[in-house]
């Protein structure tokens, strides 16, 4: 999908409930491009593979490098979005132990079942995107 294409599926989606458990991810890096799929595959590979939620607790971890560790905490919860001031599901990375990590804030909505599309910004600029995948079941 093209970057305009990215923003109107987002706009146009429902906030749809916080989700809870193991998430598949995927990074959009150069949306709309040829490079798009080659490097959210290298970027699986080595850096994100996703997030798990804990929805009863209120946070996420990150799941990164070669084997999935789980790091990098954020606050999970109902807010405003920075795109469009509607509802959106805030990932808030304010209070992680992780420095670098604080100025970042994601938001995500659901545009499929089970599937949500997120926004990252750092300082309030948008940065990239990325998909989360729960398998329905657990979700």
């Amino acid at each position: 999908m093209s970057p305009a294409a990215l923003d109107a599926l987002y706009r146009h989606s429902p906030v749809g409930a916080i989700p809870n458990g193991d998430s598949k991810g995927t990074l959009i890096v150069a949306p709309g491009s040829a490079l798009t799929q080659p490097l959210a595959s290298l970027v699986e590979m080595l850096v994100w593979q996703g997030k798990v939620f804990d929805r009863e607790q209120g946070f996420l971890l990150n799941k990164v490098l070669p084997f999935s560790t789980q790091l990098v905490k954020a606050q999970v919860y109902e807010g405003i979005s920075w795109i469009d001031g509607n509802a959106a599901i805030i990932l808030d990375y304010a209070k992680t132990p992780f420095i670098l990590a604080q100025p970042i804030r994601d938001e995500i909505r659901e545009v499929a079942p089970s599937i949500y599309l997120g926004r990252s910004f750092w300082n309030r600029i948008h940065i990239l995107d990325f998909v989360l995948e729960f398998s329905p079941k657990k979700f």
